[in-house]
């Protein structure tokens, strides 16, 4: 419908203008290659992995309302969240992962959600 308004590429009419096309392609392929090795590097500090654990820390409260929650980068750096529930309060803990690992000591749970969050089996 709009056919008039979108611009009309001319075609090559000699072998000088193929080449500059070419070159012209091959310019802007380089140029995505680059932008795609820098988004690469740069995807490693997001948050790419996430693993959750639920239970119940506590035998007076039913159900697993309490949790912990491992949210780490490409390089397994990140923080483990756990919340403990009671029917009093609720505390919750962070703690620093560098390389899948705390200078912290960690739970149980904590361990399961670093190692569900990295891929590994518990």
């Amino acid at each position: 419908m709009w056919k008039f308004l979108k611009k009309r590429k001319k075609e090559p009419k000699n072998l000088k203008e193929v080449l500059a096309s070419l070159k012209k392609l091959e310019e802007n392929f380089e140029e995505l290659f680059q932008d795609l090795e820098n988004l690469k590097k740069a995807s490693k500090f997001h948050l790419q992995k996430v693993g959750i654990v639920r239970f119940n820390p506590f035998s007076e409260v039913g159900g697993d309302q309490s949790f912990s929650i491992a949210l780490l980068d490409g390089s397994n750096d990140g923080l483990v969240i756990t919340s403990l529930y009671t029917r009093e309060d609720n505390r919750v803990y962070g703690k620093p992962i560098k390389k899948g690992k705390s200078e912290y000591p960690l739970s149980k749970e904590e361990k399961e959600a670093i190692n569900k969050a990295v891929g590994l089996k518990s």
